[in-house]
């Protein structure tokens, strides 16, 4: 912990120093002091997270600092110091690299501040049409809205993002709604001012949702790992209040008439850090042979772990990457961690679709925007 308080402080106080040393000489008293100001700001707010938590208005503080005034200024340091190398064979490289880094890093300011305030709450409507060859043809056309990684505790006490989703979503008129895990940040008690709009999602089956890696709340939590899951049956406790039912390794039969589909949920399933309490074989162990199943897991990691060698389930349903919040075109940083972090993927008979979720930890987001997922199901 001391190593991780010691990096923070550098983190945040070392791109100031430089400036401040090296490129703002001679300047007066209060200008030195506004370009300190910032990350001691920041460093206050760490430090008052101790006491009183570290909730959405502290969150949204330090990622603004963190985006808008921190990360610029390491780009202004990196070019200066570029600069300086090459001025030692070309003196003028000197002047031009610290120009470059300013231009650098407003254009970082202003793309971070785009995240931070459009970027994260421009809601869009995804629509995927899928076709299986073995799906009754009573439920051709069958609409399922995925929803995922809302992670409320970023949204503080503020309802209106959720009220849109919700609005957005019933307006679809869904025959199923699914949520595929990572309703809170760090603790259950972030559902509270959401409970009565959530509750508000309607579908003729129902709402269906299964836990992410945050609904553990191992995060902000430092009890035994007893307690973390007495906290995460508080997340499951909310959910019910909310009149959703909570797949907890265990499935559900959809009918209509005699044709029927069934609709498995396990627990966090995934590559580590994250807690591996899923139990697939017990989620699908009393669906009846041959009936057409759809998987609701948290993390697509479960895909290539379990479910491709070891099952035929035709269509797994995941969330967990965010897209890392950053997408250009179709290229994320998250694909460093994941193979599959966004879209649908295909591996013979069986399919994947990794929404890139709804919210995050961190009230930011560029190129990828928050999504509801419409997916329709049609017979070939």
């Amino acid at each position: 912990m001391a190593v991780f308080i010691i990096l923070i402080v550098l983190f945040f106080l070392l791109p100031d120093l430089y400036v401040s040393l090296a490129l703002m000489r001679g300047a007066a008293w209060w200008a030195h002091l506004l370009l300190w100001l910032p990350a001691l700001a920041a460093l206050g707010l760490f430090a008052s997270a101790r006491f009183g938590g570290f909730g959405a208005t502290k969150m949204m503080a330090v990622t603004g600092i963190l985006l808008c005034v921190t990360l610029p200024q390491i780009a202004l340091v990196v070019c200066s110091l570029l600069g300086k190398l090459a001025g030692v064979a070309w003196p003028r490289a000197t002047g031009i690299a610290n120009g470059m880094g300013l231009v650098l890093g407003s254009l970082i300011a202003l793309v971070a501040l785009y995240g931070l305030l459009v970027g994260w709450k421009t809601l869009t409507v995804k629509q995927v049409e899928l076709q299986f060859a073995d799906l009754p043809k009573e439920f051709d056309g069958y609409k399922i809205v995925q929803l995922s990684d809302l992670h409320v505790g970023t949204h503080g006490q503020r309802t209106a993002f959720l009220e849109k989703v919700v609005h957005r979503t019933n307006a679809e008129n869904p025959d199923l709604i699914v949520f595929t895990g990572d309703l809170v940040n760090l603790s259950a008690n972030e559902t509270a001012p959401f409970e009565t709009v959530l509750s508000q999602l309607k579908a003729k089956d129902g709402v269906l949702s299964v836990l992410g890696n945050h609904d553990y709340c191992f995060y902000g939590m430092k009890e035994r790992p007893v307690d973390l899951r007495q906290e995460s049956r508080k997340v499951v406790d909310a959910e019910r209040r909310m009149g959703w039912d909570v797949l907890l390794n265990a499935n559900r039969i959809i009918r209509r008439n005699e044709a029927q589909i069934a609709i498995a949920g396990v627990e966090n399933t995934g590559k580590p850090p994250f807690p591996e309490i899923g139990d697939l074989k017990k989620a699908i162990a009393d669906i009846p042979e041959g009936v057409f199943t759809i998987l609701l897991s948290h993390d697509p990691s479960h895909w290539r772990m379990e479910v491709l060698p070891d099952t035929d389930i035709p269509l797994m349903l995941s969330g967990h990457t965010h897209a890392a919040q950053v997408k250009l075109g179709r290229w994320s940083p998250a694909k460093w961690m994941y193979p599959e972090w966004g879209g649908l993927y295909t591996e013979d008979s069986q399919r994947l679709f990794v929404s890139e979720g709804l919210g995050g930890s961190i009230p930011f987001r560029l190129g990828t925007r928050p999504e509801i997922v419409v997916i329709v199901l049609n017979t070939k």
